[in-house]
């Protein structure tokens, strides 16, 4: 039969059944969901749509560019998980990718980044006095490293931290390598898994959110 958007097939108000008075239409065909899934293995498929245009039909993905609004920067990173979504909890289940779906990426390229444009390596554990010994060789290196940078470029960094202020929810986030970010593309429709960091007011919404999840879930195992 095929998927339709006419209203031919549809009852009418009063319950009654409508008679079919021509054949189905090729503008009114209906395409099944992407339902695009987190994986490594990317996969995404070309279709072919009306007036000759071309949608990309992304059916795995595992990477896309994320913004750190605040910031005004982007990063190309991987997608670590999917943990939340307001429509569907079947769509947080099966590790689909959607438009608006709460998901975790990497937080390892905006660390890079925040080391080099701030000067300070955020999320840092604190290493117990076993492990420093070891990493001092590591240390000096870096350190090393640290003495390259010119005047010029100290004075850039100073000049930026001035004023600057980080968010301790995002700090945390850091610390466990791992930020939450909302899908702001469509890959079912243009093949991409892009979206956004989140901050501030929304960021402390879908916390909550999790957590209050998180509570139930511990809830209904005990």
């Amino acid at each position: 039969m095929g998927i339709s958007r006419d209203s031919m097939h549809k009852r009418r108000a009063t319950g009654g059944k409508k008679k079919a008075w021509r054949k189905k239409r090729k503008y009114e065909l209906g395409r099944q969901p992407a339902n695009t899934k987190l994986s490594s293995n990317k996969t995404v498929r070309r279709v072919r749509v009306r007036g000759g245009n071309v949608k990309w039909r992304a059916l795995r993905l595992d990477t896309g560019n994320y913004s750190w609004g605040s910031e005004v920067v982007t990063r190309k990173t991987r997608i670590l998980d999917v943990v939340y979504n307001a429509s569907n909890n079947e769509l947080v289940r099966t590790q689909t990718l959607v438009k608006s779906a709460i998901v975790q990426v990497d937080a390892a390229p905006f660390r890079q980044w925040y080391l080099q444009h701030y000067g300070v390596d955020i999320g840092r554990k604190k290493k117990s006095a076993a492990k420093k010994e070891a990493t001092e060789g590591q240390e000096g290196e870096a350190a090393a490293e640290e003495t390259k940078k010119s005047n010029h470029v100290l004075r850039k960094i100073e000049k930026r931290q001035q004023d600057h202020k980080l968010d301790s929810h995002i700090e945390e986030q850091f610390g466990g390598g791992r930020l939450l970010a909302c899908i702001s593309s469509r890959p079912g429709q243009c093949g991409r898994a892009d979206g956004y960091i989140l901050e501030g007011k929304e960021l402390e919404f879908y916390m909550k959110k999790l957590q209050k999840k998180k509570g139930k879930g511990s809830a209904g195992a005990a």
